[in-house]
């Protein structure tokens, strides 16, 4: 830097003002060597030197702080610079020099700022820095470091840099608190703060409490937080690798094991201890007991496959390898009309209930009956859970011995299962259970047979057998191994398409005058039922189902029925008969009938099922007949006589000539006792169209006779209404007149008060216009001369604003040119007077007279005195011209 740059006096570029605390670099170029110069001082610099740094402020370092420098000098005992024999400042190349507080010191050529000043690194309580060593040193206190050692410094302290030591990174100390500790970890080989040798990758845990600060090879691998134990929960541990614990105990890899309350409060684990998880502790009351699955023995060994029963009131852990088999179970307590099926699935000693000893053997079933309580060894396993099933008069089950196979059904009596016993389920034909569960009269033509079968819940029947089922309760279930407790399960229902409980003995009401037939499988013989009456169905026992003909006319297999109303009943058939005329006719009976069954004996009612279907074989019976009679009559004759020949052909007549009271069918008892005729219609079309004819002319007159009748009636009422419409319409012209004269004074007054208040109302509007119109007319007059004047000030404050820039522009442009003119003008000055001075006045005076004295004496010899030749391209010397001219002018011309 000169002396201009550095602020001093412009005297010369090799002057160097060097101030206090600066130095400079200054390079000999004949030698090559660079030297120092420090200030203050007045630096002249020769001509075979050169100024490549400076002046630059020296180094200053504060203390409490250091800089590091690269390439430092070399000093001698007296901390002089070294140089070498050519005056070179000598240097520790690739080496550094940490230098602390000191005097300002400047930088020597090749040393190089590699830090700049930095504080000094404070190290806190508890914490630490970890220190590298990069090379081979020997501390101030005498200690040894080999490269690649590590080491901390702890605070509190100031950490003084070494350029053989390199800082890693900063520690801070672990608070470890109550029921706390830390894992730690090895990196090397080492010791810990106990002086304890620990290998590479061993860890260990520290539990003091307090600040913990790992060492140089130590890092925190975790904070362990302790598990609280309670008297209801304990901890389940894993051993990682075979160890000895803080109590000295041996465990071995893999080995589990319980901590609770009673072992400590808090536990810690250890690093080669894994949680498997709390476990939570068993509490068993009174009434409650549970099997354990591979109980531990008093030595800890888990005795795998055996089985412990335990009995409340206890609380216990479960320990580890133990398992419930079918968690917390209740104590079976019977009542009286309760019982258990037991099965022993090993050989063992029961006490039964007057405490005598019985050998079970494996496979073995047994029942126990309340009131008691039970609670099963593990050597039984309980199949089932019976109640007894109360049973009324009209109710009954159907029970299966599982030995023999034989059923039998039990009524009117409450009855428990035994351990050989089961509900046996009774099939029964859909059509039956379809029966059985709908409820229908076994009556024909109802005009319900065709109907679809409603849902079964909306039978009253079907309701209270489910509200009998679910006082029941009854449990019934096949022997299971994995079953150990089963509870009461309701028996399923399984109803293809009825709502009935297959176990229960099947019941049917037979209505009164009614019958039904059974029939027993098993002994091979029937037996009629007469209602009223309630059938029980014995399981070998079937209903004989009745198949009968229904519809109009007669269709078989219509009506689906169990019972046999005895009547009377009645039925309706349409039979197709022709006259001997040959005029086919469609008549519509209905028959009443009744059956004859004496006094009920077996062989009486054994008839009455021995035509399957007496509906159809009667009907047909009675349309042949009814066919045979009519077919010998002609047409007129049937008309007329139709039921006579009717009744004639069906009854038939007696030894006196007269019509029997009833048709008998001998094979079943049967007997029609009349028959009603409901319609004839002819089939024929023609005969049809003619009895219409008949009919409609004959309502035709009538209807002729009845309309004239109306009619005159009408004439008469129409000529009294007239007389009263004229009455009234000249009352109403009356009326109307009255109010028209009242109509028209009103409008008359209506007029008046009109044109006067319109003369009013227009006056008075025209008043308020012209007022409006003069307020308006002033307040705009007012608004314009406001806006002429508002219009006015801001063109003239334009205007003002417009003059005001324009003469400051001209102002600043004419500034601005007449300083450029100047400029221009001293720059042509100083132009003009270098060339002159360059060229010299005496040169200039013979260069500017030489041409025009060439011209003269050129003008001279040609005898002209003012005459100029130019070429319009080369400059023209007017003034000695000009001179000349005048010159001559001054001079008179003599010739």
């Amino acid at each position: 830097m000169s002396s201009k740059q550095s602020g001093a006096p412009l005297e010369s570029e090799s002057i160097y003002r060097i101030p206090p605390y600066y130095y400079i670099h200054v390079l000999d170029q004949n030698t090559n060597v660079t030297k120092v110069e420090v200030g203050p001082k007045t630096f002249i610099r020769q001509d075979n030197e050169k100024v490549i740094l400076g002046p630059e402020k020296m180094i200053t370092i504060p203390p409490r702080h250091y800089c590091i420098v690269e390439n430092p000098v070399l000093r001698d005992k007296d901390s002089q610079v070294v140089l070498d024999t050519n005056g070179q400042i000598k240097l520790a190349h690739a080496d550094q020099d940490i230098r602390l507080a000191q005097d300002p010191f400047p930088l020597y050529p090749g040393e190089i700022l590699k830090q700049a000043v930095s504080p000094l690194r404070v190290v806190t309580a508890n914490s630490a820095i970890r220190l590298h060593a990069i090379l081979d040193f020997e501390s101030d206190s005498g200690e040894k470091r080999i490269a690649g050692d590590e080491w901390l410094f702890e605070g509190p302290g100031t950490f003084i840099p070494k350029k053989e030591v390199e800082v890693m990174e900063t520690i801070r100390a672990t608070i470890i608190q109550p029921n706390q500790a830390i894992r730690l970890r090895a990196r090397k080989e080492t010791r810990d703060r106990d002086s304890n040798l620990r290998v590479a990758g061993e860890e260990w845990l520290v539990k003091k409490i307090g600040a913990y600060l790992p060492g140089a090879y130590e890092e925190v691998v975790d904070v362990v937080n302790a598990y609280v134990l309670t008297e209801k929960k304990a901890l389940h541990l894993r051993s990682t690798r075979t160890f000895k614990d803080d109590k000295g105990v041996l465990h071995k890899n893999g080995e589990e094991w319980l901590i609770t309350m009673a072992d400590t409060e808090a536990h810690i684990p250890n690093v080669y201890e894994e949680v498997v998880g709390v476990v939570d502790i068993t509490t068993l009351n009174n009434r409650q007991y549970c099997v354990i699955l591979d109980p531990v023995d008093k030595d800890g060994k888990p005795q795998l496959g055996q089985k412990r029963l335990v009995k409340g009131e206890k609380s216990f852990f479960l320990l580890p390898g133990e398992k419930l088999e079918q968690g917390i179970q209740d104590v079976f307590i019977l009542g009286e009309d309760e019982g258990l099926i037991l099965k022993a699935n090993e050989a063992f000693v029961d006490v039964d209930d007057i405490e005598e000893e019985v050998k079970r053997r494996p496979g073995d079933r047994w029942m126990i009956r309340g009131p008691s309580e039970y609670v099963p060894p593990v050597e039984v396993e309980v199949v089932a859970h019976r109640k007894a099933i109360p049973l009324d008069e009209n109710e009954g089950i159907y029970v299966r011995d599982i030995k023999t196979g034989r059923v039998r059904a039990v009524c009117g009596q409450t009855y428990m299962l035994t351990q050989d016993e089961e509900l046996w389920q009774k099939e029964l034909p859909p059509a039956v259970e379809q029966l059985l569960t709908g409820g229908k009269d076994p009556l024909a033509d109802r005009g319900t047979r065709n109907a679809v079968v409603p849902e079964m819940s909306s039978f009253p029947a079907y309701q209270q057998m489910s509200t009998a089922w679910d006082k029941l309760q009854v449990s019934e279930q096949g022997s299971s191994s994995s079953t150990r407790r089963p509870q009461p399960v309701r028996q399923s229902r399984e109803f293809a398409g009825c709502g009935r409980d297959k176990t229960k003995v099947v019941t049917f009401r037979v209505p009164h005058n009614a019958a039904v037939q059974i029939y027993d499988y098993k002994e091979k013989t029937a037996r009629v039922v007469f209602g009223p009456e309630l059938v029980m169905l014995c399981p070998d026992e079937q209903f004989t189902q009745l198949s009968l003909s229904g519809g109009k006319p007669k269709r078989p297999n219509v009506i689906k029925a169990l019972c046999l109303l005895l009547g009377p009943d009645f039925c309706t058939d349409i039979v197709t008969v022709e006259t001997s005329d040959h005029a086919r006719l469609q008549l519509q009976l209905s028959y009443n009938w009744h059956f004859d069954v004496g006094d009920k004996s077996p062989k009486d009612a054994a008839k009455l099922f021995s035509v399957p279907d007496f509906v159809g074989d009667a009907c047909k019976a009675v349309a042949s007949r009814i066919r045979g009679a009519v077919a010998g009559v002609q047409f007129d004759d049937f008309h007329k006589n139709s039921a006579k020949i009717i009744r004639t052909s069906v009854f038939g007549l007696d030894e006196n000539l007269k019509i029997r009271n009833k048709f008998t069918f001998p094979a079943n008892n049967m007997n029609i006792t009349s028959v009603d005729i409901q319609s004839v219609e002819p089939v024929d079309q023609r005969t049809r169209d003619a009895l219409q004819k008949s009919v409609q002319l004959a309502i035709e007159i009538t209807t002729n006779s009845q309309e004239a009748t109306a009619r005159h009636e009408a004439e008469r009422l129409e000529q009294e209404a007239k007389g009263r419409l004229e009455r009234q319409k000249i009352t109403d012209e009356a009326e109307a007149e009255r109010a028209l004269k009242e109509l028209l004074v009103l409008q008359a007054q209506s007029a008046a008060v009109e044109s006067t208040g319109q003369a009013k109302a227009e006056a008075q509007s025209r008043a308020e216009a012209a007022r409006i119109e003069g307020e308006t007319a002033v307040q705009q007059a007012k608004l314009k001369a406001e806006a002429a004047k508002i219009e006015a000030e801001s063109a003239l404050q334009r205007l003002t604003k417009t003059r005001e820039a324009e003469l400051k522009y001209q102002s600043e442009q004419n500034s601005l040119d007449l300083s450029k003119a100047k400029e221009m003008a001293a720059i042509e000055a100083e132009k003009f007077q270098n060339m002159v001075s360059s060229i010299g006045a005496d040169t200039l005076q013979a260069i500017s007279t030489a041409g025009p004295e060439m011209q003269v004496k050129l003008l001279q010899s040609l005898g002209l005195k003012s005459t100029l030749i130019t070429d319009g391209s080369s400059p023209i010397n007017l003034f000695s011209t000009a001179q000349r001219l005048i010159g001559a002018l001054e001079q008179p011309n003599y010739e």
